[in-house]
């Protein structure tokens, strides 16, 4: 599969994402918690979907993800856009080499594809050194309540002209985890014909008092945890839980 069909398939698939909502989440904390900067470091950010908005909205942001496809098509977005947002290909968990930022995002449940609490803990530090004096860290992950009531066992399906996909989610391994399973059948419009092409993702939560923790030993000072964009506390059925927090010693950068 290109990473032109990659792309298609998976902005396809977060075609109904709240995009926006996450950039007011971005800009509303950094009113807030009075950020200064407008460096922002988008963490695993894909297509760029996120990274062109916020640029559009003014930060200057860098773009981190893992897969070199995804970044090619981010930096298609970016141009396309007219704007000139320089992207890299590094795995959160060994970030290095970066500038330092005001702000850095983990959006759109990224954090949650690390297969290990040692990845996690590895990537709040790398995060750590990467942050201005009292820069601010933001990021979402799913609660465990839609991992084991929304997720396992679950399937959903799509069915459009062009691409249609099934989605099945099984318990994964590990405690919290879950495994993604999703075909798509996107039409060719040469032969007429619908190719089928298969994907599997794994995710990963923990407990809200876990990754505070994390935070606090990266040396962080936890400012916030929310729920599902709302400013209210997380709760029993809460399904996407946001943390706000900010870098309180001083950097060796």
């Amino acid at each position: 599969m290109s990473y032109q069909q990659f792309a298609y398939l998976y902005d396809e698939l977060m075609k109904d994402a709240p995009y926006e909502e996450w950039v007011e989440f971005v800009k509303d904390r950094c009113v807030k918690y009075h950020v200064e900067g407008t460096r922002l470091l988008d963490l695993a950010c894909g297509t760029g979907e996120l990274s062109v908005r916020l640029a559009q909205d003014g930060f200057q942001v860098t773009g981190v993800d893992l897969s070199e496809d995804m970044l090619a098509v981010a930096q298609a977005k970016a141009e396309e856009n007219g704007l000139r947002i320089p992207f890299f290909q590094q795995n959160m968990a060994d970030l290095e080499g970066q500038a330092v930022f005001d702000v850095i995002g983990i959006l759109c449940d990224s954090l949650n594809y690390l297969q290990t609490e040692e990845e996690v803990r590895a990537t709040f530090s790398n995060v750590f050194q990467h942050l201005s004096n009292k820069g601010i860290f933001l990021f979402d992950v799913h609660s465990i309540y839609k991992i084991a009531h929304l997720f396992i066992n679950q399937t959903y399906a799509s069915s459009e002209e062009n691409v249609s996909f099934i989605w099945n989610s099984f318990a994964g391994e590990s405690l919290n985890s879950v495994e993604h399973e999703l075909s798509f059948f996107v039409l060719d419009e040469q032969t007429d014909k619908y190719d089928r092409f298969d994907e599997l993702h794994f995710q990963r939560t923990y407990t809200v008092q876990q990754y505070s923790n994390w935070l606090v030993e990266a040396g962080f000072e936890v400012l916030e945890v929310s729920a599902d964009f709302k400013n209210s506390a997380p709760h029993t059925q809460s399904e996407r839980i946001f943390f706000v927090a900010r870098k309180h010693k001083e950097s060796h950068l």
